[in-house]
C-alpha cells in the first residue's frame, strides 16, 4: 500500500525512502536491521551492503503533517465511526472510521481521511477505487495475485491478464467491464420477465380471493336466508300446531258435552224403565183384575227415545283423519 508501511501496515511516520524506491516509518525499517551487515527491502527484497542511506520522503511527510492537522480540526461524528454493518477503514488505529473507498491495488479499504492520497499523489491516483467492500480478495487472481479484470466466455469465469496468456489462452475473452455491461442487460430482461410473471401471479392471486370472498358471502348468504326461512316455518308450524290443538280440543269439547248429555238422558231413562217394570212385575203378582185392567194400559206403553238405541261412538278413530294428516305432513 503505497501510502502505508509494508512493515506496520499503517500511515507512514516520519516517513523515509531507501535507494529502491520504497518507503517505510524510520521507527519501523530501523527496527529490522540485522546485525550481519546485510539489510534487504521487505518489498522488492534488494538487498544493500552496507546500511543505505535513510533520505526523509517529504512528500510523505507533508501529507502526514496534512492528515494530522486535519484530525486535529475535527472530530468525526459517531456516525462516521464503523459499526457491524460497515467496513472498517484498514488505515485508523484505534477507533476505525467507515470505509468510503475501497483500493483493488493496495487490497486495502479508506475512510475519507486516508482516502486523501489516492487523490493528492500522483503514482496512488491511478490505483482502481471501488466502493468499500470487505470481498477484496475475491477480486484478485488465486493463481498470480493480478486483478480480474478480464471475463472468459468459455469458461464464463473472471480471470487476470496472466490467466488469458496461461490456461485460458485461446478462449474468447473480454473486458469484465463489457461482460458486465453485457450481462446487466441479460439481467435487465430477466428482471422484466420476473416481474411480468409476478404480476400474472399477483392478479391470479387476487383473482383466486375475490372468487374466494364471493364464495364466503354467498354462503353467508344462503345460512341467513336459510335461517330466516326455517324461522318463519317453525313459527308457521307452531301457530298451526296450536291452532290445530285447540280445533281438536274445540271438538272434542262439543263431542264430549253431547255425549255427556245424551248419557245423562240414557241414564235417567233406564231409571225410569227400571222403576216401571217393578210396577209392571209387581201388577203381575195382583189378583184384582180390575186394578190390573185399570193400570195395564198406562205401565205398558213405551217410554224414552228409542232413537238413542241406534247411536254407536268409536272412541278410538274419532280423530284417525287428523292423525293422517299430520302424519302426511311429516
Amino acid at each position: 500500500m503505497a501510502d502505508c508501511c509494508s512493515i506496520c501496515l499503517n500511515i507512514l511516520r516520519d516517513p523515509v525512502t531507501i535507494p529502491c524506491g520504497h518507503s517505510y516509518c524510520i521507527k519501523c525499517y530501523l527496527y529490522r536491521e540485522n546485525d550481519k551487515g546485510i539489510y534487504r527491502c521487505p518489498q522488492c527484497g534488494q538487498t544493500f551492503i552496507p546500511s543505505p542511506v535513510l533520505n526523509r520522503n517529504t512528500k510523505f511527510a507533508e501529507l502526514e503533517e496534512n492528515l494530522k492537522k486535519t484530525r486535529l480540526q475535527a472530530t468525526p461524528p459517531d456516525h462516521h465511526y464503523a459499526g457491524p454493518e460497515y467496513v472498517d477503514c484498514d488505515s485508523c488505529t484505534g477507533r476505525k472510521l467507515k470505509a468510503f473507498k475501497s483500493c483493488l491495488v493496495c487490497l486495502a479499504s479508506y475512510c475519507e481521511i486516508h482516502l486523501q492520497p489516492h487523490y493528492d499523489v500522483a503514482p496512488l491516483k491511478k490505483h482502481k477505487l471501488v466502493q468499500a467492500s470487505t470481498k477484496l480478495q475475491e477480486k484478485i487472481c488465486s493463481h498470480h495475485d493480478k486483478l480480474l479484470e478480464i471475463y472468459c466466455l468459455t469458461d464464463e469465469q473472471c480471470i487476470c491478464y496472466l490467466c488469458m496468456l496461461d490456461e485460458h489462452k485461446g478462449h474468447d475473452t473480454v473486458s469484465a467491464a463489457s461482460a458486465w455491461t453485457e450481462k446487466q442487460k441479460h439481467l435487465l430482461e430477466e428482471h422484466q420477465k420476473f416481474q411480468l410473471r409476478i404480476k400474472e401471479k399477483e392478479e391470479k392471486i387476487q383473482e383466486l380471493r375475490n372468487a374466494l370472498d364471493s364464495l364466503k358471502h354467498s354462503a353467508q348468504a344462503a345460512v341467513e336466508d336459510s335461517e330466516r326461512i326455517f324461522t318463519e316455518l317453525i313459527h308457521s308450524f307452531r301457530k298451526r300446531h296450536s291452532e290445530l290443538k285447540e280445533l281438536i280440543r274445540a271438538q272434542e269439547k262439543a263431542e264430549v258435552s253431547r255425549a255427556e248429555g245424551l248419557l245423562e238422558q240414557l241414564e235417567q231413562e233406564v231409571s225410569e224403565m227400571r222403576r216401571r217394570d217393578v210396577e209392571l212385575k209387581q201388577l203381575s203378582h195382583t189378583e184384582d183384575n180390575i186394578h190390573f185392567l185399570q193400570n195395564f194400559q198406562s205401565l205398558s206403553v213405551a217410554h224414552g227415545s228409542e232413537y238413542l238405541l241406534n247411536i254407536t261412538i268409536y272412541p278410538n278413530i274419532c280423530f284417525e283423519h287428523v292423525k293422517k294428516s299430520i302424519s302426511e305432513l311429516n
